[in-house]
């Protein structure tokens, strides 16, 4: 599925058989304007989809866009203006406002976490602790905001996790049959192995054929001397327990990646809405 068949699922939801109170009280041919008005300072995201949503509620409404995705926004700001038939732009209104307000959400405290890492090498990522068919949106958002995609999804990389190992009887087994499940499906696949202790680590280093070590719910301590074990032979992603307070800290052990579910999972959607005028 791309972005479009996306929108046309949540247009299809939101929609249904019509839009009543639109077409019971607004004539068939009124022409109307609106803008999208900021009430809350932030990093806006969104608006090349809210182009595409509105292109597709009806190709002939105009959008004209004084604020690009990426760019700091303040209340009171005008974000884009959108032109023609009144029906169709109401029909789009609320689309338009849940993606971005929450795109922007997710940019703005995305933007907030990068921050934190200046002046550093290690990258922040994103995780798959998403909304459901909204996925696409909020890494689109994480990239706006500085930070870096992880998998998608489960068909694009191997990631062995704690379960993984427990259920497929411990680490030298799910790498083994994880690299002869890559060669025998010929598949183009990474794979990335979570460990949860040094102990961990050290069996890793010793089975080998991965591409990248997950470090997970280790101590500064314990990060620094994984950082230090590995020396350089996989890159280094350091997960759990990621916050605002402890981000750049983190990152100072020497990992590569920093991965927090927290950029999509606890996000407060930023405050936008339309205005007729």
């Amino acid at each position: 599925m791309d972005i479009r068949d996306y929108i046309r699922l949540a247009l299809s939801e939101d929609v249904g058989d019509g839009d009543h109170t639109s077409l019971s009280t607004i004539p068939r041919d009124a022409e109307r304007r609106a803008r999208l008005l900021v009430k809350e300072d932030g990093i806006v995201a969104g608006v090349e989809v809210a182009k595409i949503i509105f292109e597709e509620v009806d190709p002939l409404l105009e959008v004209e866009v004084f604020i690009q995705d990426g760019q700091a926004i303040q209340k009171g700001d005008i974000v884009l203006h959108v032109a023609g038939d009144a029906q169709s732009i109401l029909k789009a209104e609320r689309l338009v406002l849940n993606t971005m307000q929450r795109m922007s959400g997710i940019a703005t405290y995305t933007r907030s976490m990068v921050g934190l890492l200046e002046g550093l090498p290690t990258k922040l990522l994103d995780t798959r602790k998403t909304t459901p068919n909204f996925r696409i949106f909020e890494k689109m958002a994480v990239k706006i905001g500085g930070a870096v995609n992880h998998r998608y999804a489960l068909y694009d990389m191997i990631l062995i996790k704690d379960n993984h190992v427990d259920y497929a009887g411990g680490i030298e087994a799910a790498i083994t049959k994880a690299n002869e499940y890559i060669r025998k499906k010929q598949k183009n696949l990474q794979i990335e192995v979570e460990v949860r202790n040094l102990t961990e680590l050290e069996e890793v280093l010793r089975v080998g054929n991965i591409h990248r070590i997950m470090l997970d719910n280790f101590s500064l301590t314990d990060l620094r001397s994984a950082v230090v074990r590995v020396n350089g032979l996989y890159p280094t992603e350091a997960s759990g327990g990621i916050r605002e307070d402890t981000i750049r800290a983190v990152a100072e052990t020497g990992v590569d990646y920093i991965s927090c579910g927290a950029l999509t999972h606890q996000i407060k959607s930023l405050d936008l809405s339309l205005k007729a005028y």
